[in-house]
């Protein structure tokens, strides 16, 4: 168990998105500082440059607090364009949902669909996870109304959100919990309490870094301590779950 661990600690991110030929669809086009896409002659790279300008919005805002005004200024488009593309605020936070799990399915999916042995897949499905969310720290922040508007009466695009991303994701982690455990490899866990813990572990470091800076007078995402946190979650998920 130590020596499967510690490889997959090793294993650079690089590393294990080019070990699938994975595609970085999770990254928007890079704009140069100069450019302005104030037409419709640039499509991709317009709605490439508003989904990033939103993704800093809501993070910094939430939904509430977010505006288009500053989401098109930092796009570098008009707010007609736009809203050409987004019919609202609304739509346009969808769309943002829709580029994050989308990415985070896309970087998952190939693990967890692997015929890698139990250990050896789990491993690699966290890894995976936390270098995706390490490579995009703003996206927690993003999410978290998400997950408080998925409920009894959630809207039809939450739904959908739940549906398209979240389920696919919880069927895979379930099976394999349980071909581990009936292997003998894993704990008996239910999936219900797995999940959000290893959710937990993940995602909280990034959500709370900005105040870890500030108490901490550290630097949360430095490349440093982004390592000794990756090798600490992968190090705590094998103690908790193997045998």
């Amino acid at each position: 168990m130590y020596n499967l661990t510690n490889r997959l600690i090793k294993m650079t991110p690089l590393t294990l998105t080019r070990s699938k030929g994975l595609r970085k669809k999770n990254h928007p086009t890079r704009l140069r500082p100069s450019a302005r896409y104030g037409t419709r002659g640039h499509p991709e790279a317009s709605r490439a440059a508003i989904l990033k300008a939103a993704v800093a919005e809501f993070a910094e805002h939430g939904i509430a607090g977010a505006r288009t005004d500053r989401i098109a200024h930092s796009a570098r488009v008009n707010k007609a364009l736009l809203y050409y593309y987004f019919k609202d605020k609304d739509a346009l936070y969808e769309a943002v949902l829709d580029h994050v799990f989308s990415g985070l399915q896309e970087r998952l999916m190939p693990a967890l669909e692997s015929n890698l042995p139990p250990r050896e897949k789990m491993l690699a499905y966290v890894a995976r996870y936390f270098d995706y969310i390490a490579e995009n720290p703003r996206f927690p922040r993003v999410v978290q109304a998400a997950w408080t508007r998925i409920g009894a009466h959630a809207s039809p695009p939450m739904l959908r959100i739940a549906r398209e991303y979240f389920a696919p994701i919880y069927q895979r982690v379930s099976h394999l919990l349980r071909e581990g455990a009936e292997k003998g490899e894993f704990r008996q866990v239910n999936p219900m309490d797995f999940l959000p813990s290893l959710v937990g572990v993940v995602i909280f470091y990034f959500s709370t870094a900005p105040a870890m800076s500030t108490l901490l007078k550290v630097d949360p995402l430095s490349k440093k301590r982004i390592a000794e946190r990756r090798k600490f979650v992968l190090e705590f998920i094998s103690q908790a779950l193997f045998l």
